[in-house]
């Protein structure tokens, strides 16, 4: 699914990479967790692997095609929540994902049934209507999520998706991951603090460290995995 090749990122005027010679493969299928402390290079290796930043060695893969020379096929496979809810707030929700429809040519009749589909889940119906600037956090989160999902990308990627969320609103983006993994067989790269989260969730879990891939668990959703992975973040 995707494969990650001795990857490095180094930001201008910066004295060390913030990623170093990473490799992964995530196989399809998985829900698969990224954890480490701030600063650790999460966000990095996500913005990489999405297309959003140039990266100086290394390369990634996804279904066998290069993001540096297959970048329109990546990009057109994958959908990103990032972790801060970035939206155009002068559109209703239901312009917005629209919008994002029209970028991946998703016809009207598919469009429509996932619009229909999400938002009943995430109870957003009356609110589709209204401008996104009026929104509370949670709603934000919610219609990015929507926006993500509009294209039915192979892989979906969520950096921090539950950070200001309520209890209601971490349940239905779970009931998400979960669904959108087990029925349609695609695959969810996850990153957050809440190791409590990840457990429950990823069947893989990566630790980053200070730019470097430190291990990677398989999880058996245990106290155990729990522990290992305090360890690394305490």
């Amino acid at each position: 699914m995707l494969k990650i090749f001795g990857l490095e990122k180094t930001y201008k005027n910066a004295k060390k990479p913030s990623i170093k010679n990473a490799n992964l493969t995530i196989d399809q299928g998985v829900i698969y967790g990224l954890v480490g402390k701030n600063g650790a290079g999460k966000s990095t290796l996500i913005k990489c692997i999405t297309g959003i930043l140039p990266f100086e060695k290394g390369d990634i893969l996804l279904n066998d095609k290069s993001i540096l020379s297959n970048e329109t096929f990546v990009k057109n496979n994958i959908g990103y929540v990032p972790d801060n809810h970035a939206t155009y707030e002068n559109l209703t929700g239901r312009e917005y994902v629209n919008f994002i429809a029209d970028v991946y040519n998703v016809n009207s009749e598919d469009r429509k049934s996932r619009i229909e589909k999400y938002s009943k889940l995430f109870k957003l119906e009356e609110f589709l209507d209204k401008q996104i600037k009026g929104y509370s956090h949670g709603m934000c989160q919610k219609i990015c999520v929507i926006g993500a999902l509009v294209h039915e990308p192979k892989l979906w990627i969520l950096d921090e998706p539950f950070l200001g969320l309520d209890y209601q609103s971490r349940v239905a983006i779970k009931q998400c991951i979960n669904d959108y993994v087990k029925e349609k067989n695609n695959t969810v790269i996850f990153s957050s603090h809440d190791i409590d989260t990840v457990v429950d969730l990823c069947d893989k879990i990566c630790v980053i460290e200070d730019g470097e891939i430190k291990q990677e668990l398989k999880n058996s959703k245990t106290k155990t995995t729990k522990n290992k992975l305090e360890g690394y973040l305490l």
